[in-house]
């Protein structure tokens, strides 16, 4: 599939699982068959905010997301730490270079040891851009074994500028698409009271509307917040929104 025909079918996407098989698929065509995006909308000067409200998407080994994610890794890696300070693209030419020449704490040293156990190797790193602080979004692309980061290089001076496009756009959609983190779950009627407070209704006015009695709707709520982490209906409100689980159109 052509940049331009794969462009097209990412406008048309419903959900975020039919995009992603699609990326991978695209991705793989340049060599790149592991892949990892997250972005936080939580992040602060000192934090990427609670992991369990990132949105991370990855076709990686489970035994590598456990290493790499769930156990934390992530926080020291070098890559990682290159894309909250940058925009744009990297070649991981520059972390293996930072090994080689002994430039990498202990920590950050032990994340470059996994990953080459893991042969997780050669590859590229995408930065997006941001349109506030409180966002960050990047994805990793990894050479499929065999190629190292010479190959991989090779392949971004000819295709790099496509892929940069391809990924972007893909940020973009995603975006826009509705998000349920796994620990973050809402269930049907907790999202519609959601809803309905964020149009500015009572609790009264919520239960006449659903035909419920007011106790009802305050439990909704209560689960509500429960499930999304926060102190306030407010604040579910909000975060609801933010991963775009407000309004979201059943499929």
């Amino acid at each position: 599939m052509t940049p331009s025909e794969y462009l097209h079918q990412l406008t048309q996407f419903k959900t975020i699982e039919e995009l992603w098989h699609a990326h991978v698929s695209q991705m793989s065509r340049y060599g790149f068959d592991r892949l990892l995006y997250g972005y936080t909308l939580f992040k602060t000067r000192t934090s990427l905010g609670d992991p369990d409200d990132f949105v991370v998407l990855s076709n990686h080994s489970p035994e590598y997301l456990q290493g790499f994610l769930v156990d934390g890794l992530y926080s020291h890696a070098p890559m990682l730490t290159w894309a909250l300070e940058n925009e744009g693209h990297a070649s991981w030419r520059a972390a293996q270079d930072m090994a080689a020449q002994g430039l990498l704490d202990c920590k950050a040293r032990k994340v470059h040891e996994f990953n080459q156990a893991m042969n997780v190797c050669a590859g590229y790193t995408i930065s997006f851009n941001s349109a506030t602080d409180r966002f960050k979004g990047a994805i990793s692309l990894a050479a499929r074994p065999g190629l190292d980061q010479d190959a991989i290089d090779q392949i971004w001076a000819e295709h790099g500028s496509d892929i940069v496009l391809m990924n972007n756009v893909a940020h973009l959609k995603i975006l826009t698409l509705p998000y349920h983190a796994p620990n973050r779950a809402l269930t049907k009627r907790q999202r519609e009271v959601l809803q309905w407070v964020g149009d500015g209704k009572t609790t009264q006015d919520i239960a006449l509307l659903m035909g419920l009695t007011p106790a009802t709707i305050e439990k909704h709520l209560r689960l509500a917040r429960e499930s999304l982490c926060v102190e306030t209906t407010a604040q579910a409100v909000l975060k609801a929104a933010l991963h775009n689980q407000m309004y979201a159109v059943e499929h």
